[in-house]
């Protein structure tokens, strides 16, 4: 793991602007893996000087080369999945055997699916007497979360290539390792000079010069909401273009006759993947009085099998949270449920034992917990899961869409059209019927304030797009 001391900048590693430094720790144990660029916002207005000025050559590519070009960055970052997984498990804390499942195959997958998209993509269509062309929207500000890393970067890289925009990516401080690593990947493939450019830094100076830059055509961000509220206000009053993936306290609806001891066993692995820090994790279950009580002692069987350990260690299914600022918010969280009248049912806010050095939350699950508590309405982006109890369907439901949040969801039924049924009345932008998989190439995005557009496939590569259209 090789930390690059300058800013990938016009198809080359430049010195940053100013001398301030970004430490990046390890989680696990506290100790510096390295220092990056903290950049300026002279550093994000040279990025944008470079995307601007390639602009007009990448947009021009035929879409069969754009299309070659994302092959051959997927076949950088393929042939670099152990190094994208051992970075991500030092800089995150995320275990090892989930960041070379997630991190670093799921990123390289949703590669390939662009590269192909772009090449199929009807970039053109007749409607009558028009002509419509599907033009891309210009320079991009991408501003991306420490969470998933590369996945995020992915997402908002491959689909604005893939429509013919050129990018500045901001990526998260306590993540830039891997950011650094997908540039270099960006330059083996022979990406033209300027079309993709990387500036590391600090939110509040590198990230609001991006997303304030009068050069940048569409900001595109991920991460919470208060922020995007701000990030969406900045581009509102320069009508300018933004795509925002924010919060969740998305609902886990265990409806009566479906397979308990799966939906709770499948229910509990979703919450606790990540240490819990997934936008779309299902941390409020939702279970019919009658099989509450069975429900919570599965749900304390289940999360009794995540024994947080040393993230390098191949058997370890939970790691720490992504810093000691993180671990305080989740800590601070329990204790509020705790303090709100809730019955913990696992784990509690004391570190884990023989792990107080680190940044390590234990698993926690509480019962007894009613919707109005902060634990059930408020993200806690940590290994928390509150199980929640309601009367009849319609109680369900109400519970269900009863946040600011619409992110994700599951339903899980014994018969699948009423599962389909009851997901068609959740308020959120993607639901998983009786554990669906995760698809790649499907629209994921909220819905309330859980943002503005959609990532993912051609929903995604949408947002990257504009329309012209001819009257012949």
């Amino acid at each position: 793991m090789q930390a690059h001391d300058g800013m990938y900048i016009d198809g080359a590693w430049r010195p940053a602007a100013g001398p301030d430094k970004i430490e990046v720790g390890n989680p696990a144990d506290g100790t510096l893996l390295a220092t990056v660029p903290a950049g300026s916002a002279e550093d994000v207005s040279a990025a944008v000087a470079a995307a601007r000025a390639a602009f007009p050559g990448w947009s021009a590519t035929p879409p069969a080369e754009r299309a070659a070009l994302l092959g051959a960055l997927h076949a950088a970052l393929e042939s670099r999945r152990e190094e994208i997984a051992g970075t991500v498990t030092a800089e995150l804390g995320s275990p090892l055997g989930f960041s070379r499942a997630v991190h670093a195959a799921v990123p390289v997958a949703v590669c390939a699916g662009y590269a192909k998209l772009a090449a199929e993509h009807p970039f053109e269509e007749e409607i009558g007497n028009s002509r419509v062309f599907h033009e891309p929207v210009g320079v991009v500000g991408a501003i991306t979360p420490w969470n998933y890393p590369l996945h995020q970067i992915v997402a908002k890289v491959a689909p604005a290539l893939a429509a013919g925009c050129t990018v500045v990516l901001k990526p998260a401080e306590d993540t830039p390792l891997v950011a650094q690593l997908f540039a270099e990947a960006v330059h083996e493939a022979g990406v033209p000079a300027g079309v993709f450019n990387l500036v590391t830094g600090f939110g509040p100076v590198a990230g609001q010069a991006l997303a304030e830059h009068e050069g940048v055509d569409l900001v595109s961000f991920t991460g919470s909401t208060a922020v995007g509220r701000r990030i969406g206000a900045v581009a509102g009053g320069a009508v300018k273009n933004v795509a925002l993936e924010l919060g969740g306290k998305s609902a886990n609806v265990i409806l009566p006759g479906a397979d308990l001891t799966k939906a709770v066993k499948v229910g509990v692995a979703n919450v606790m993947a990540n240490s819990g820090q997934t936008c779309s994790a299902w941390t409020r279950m939702l279970v019919d009085a009658e099989h509450h009580d069975e429900a919570v002692q599965l749900a304390a069987a289940a999360v009794a099998k995540y024994v947080p350990g040393d993230p390098k260690d191949e058997n370890t299914r939970i790691g720490p949270v992504v810093n000691a600022k993180q671990r305080d918010r989740v800590t601070g969280y329990i204790k509020r449920g705790i303090d709100d009248g809730a019955t913990l049912v696992a784990g509690g806010p004391d570190a884990p034992r023989g792990f107080e050095h680190g940044c390590y939350v234990q698993p926690t699950v509480f019962a007894g917990v009613t919707p109005e508590m902060a634990i059930a309405q408020e993200e806690i982006f940590g290994p928390v899961l509150s199980i929640l109890k309601y009367e009849d369907t319609e109680d369900a439901l109400r519970i269900a869409n009863g946040t600011v949040y619409g992110l994700a969801g599951a339903v899980w039924s014994e018969d699948e059209e009423e599962a389909v049924a009851f997901a068609r009345r959740l308020e959120t932008g993607q639901v998983d019927i009786n554990g669906g998989r995760f698809n790649p190439m499907a629209p994921f995005g909220g819905y309330k304030q859980s943002g503005v557009g959609r990532e993912l496939g051609k929903h995604g590569l949408g947002e990257y797009l504009q329309t012209k259209s001819l009257q012949m």
